[in-house]
Order: structure tokens, then C-alpha cells, then sequence
């Protein structure tokens, strides 16, 4: 599978207090399978690998009521911190600092100047 070029969509994610719900039914329609991700503490976060695919695409975050359902898309980026900083520049808000996971993988979110949410992610060089 070919690795996603910069500054394209290539992740998208559910942040949902109903993930058997939610799984159960991107699973039904789609055939999505789904695999426990451990990469990051304290987050239950479940990896959907699409039909075919050899890697996850996507993500479903149990958010336990902690904050309001959503369904995201990331771009993958070179350099997080930067794109963050450039996307401020040009007026928008983060929502997210950058973090990073055990995996090595970096991520932000943030909020356009028409108020849309979207993250962006860069993964460690293979």
C-alpha cells in the first residue's frame, strides 16, 4: 500500500460515548474490521482497517461522555508543529496542542476561520 502524500486526507477518526454503536454499524455497511490501538495512555482507541487494507485508515475514540460527538478528517503533514503555527497565521484556532503517541506519531487539531474542525498528523519516517 502506498504511503499517503503530504497534505492529503489520510486518516479520519469518531469520537463517539457509543462506540459499539458505532463500529457495528461502519462495520455493517462498510465491512470496516476494527483493532485495539494501545499507542496512546488513557484513551481506549480502536483502529479501522478498511477492506483490503494493510494498514488502519481511521480511528473510533471512546470518549466516555468526556466531549460531544464528532467524525474528523486529518491530513498528514510533514511537520506538525509547523502547519499548526502556519494554520494560526492564517486565522485559525487550535483546538489541540501537538501531541505525539508511543508509536512516535504527532497530531493536532484545529478550527478554520468558517469554524470547521480537522486534524492534521505526521508519522515517524519508515
Amino acid at each position: 500500500m502506498a504511503v499517503p502524500a503530504f497534505n492529503s486526507v489520510a486518516w479520519f477518526e469518531f469520537g463517539t460515548d457509543q462506540p459499539e454503536k458505532v463500529k457495528e454499524f461502519y462495520g455493517e455497511l462498510f465491512d470496516w474490521k476494527y483493532v485495539l490501538n494501545t499507542d496512546t495512555s488513557g484513551v481506549t482507541y480502536h483502529s479501522v482497517m478498511t477492506p483490503g487494507a494493510q494498514q488502519p485508515t481511521g480511528g473510533v475514540w471512546e470518549s466516555e461522555g468526556a466531549f460531544p460527538d464528532y467524525a474528523v478528517f486529518y491530513v498528514r503533514v510533514q511537520d506538525v508543529v509547523a502547519t499548526v503555527k502556519r494554520g494560526q497565521e492564517l486565522g485559525a484556532e487550535a483546538l489541540m496542542q501537538p501531541a505525539s503517541d508511543a508509536a512516535g506519531s504527532s497530531f493536532a487539531r484545529l478550527q478554520d476561520t468558517a469554524g470547521h474542525h480537522f486534524g492534521v498528523f505526521s508519522v515517524p519516517a519508515a
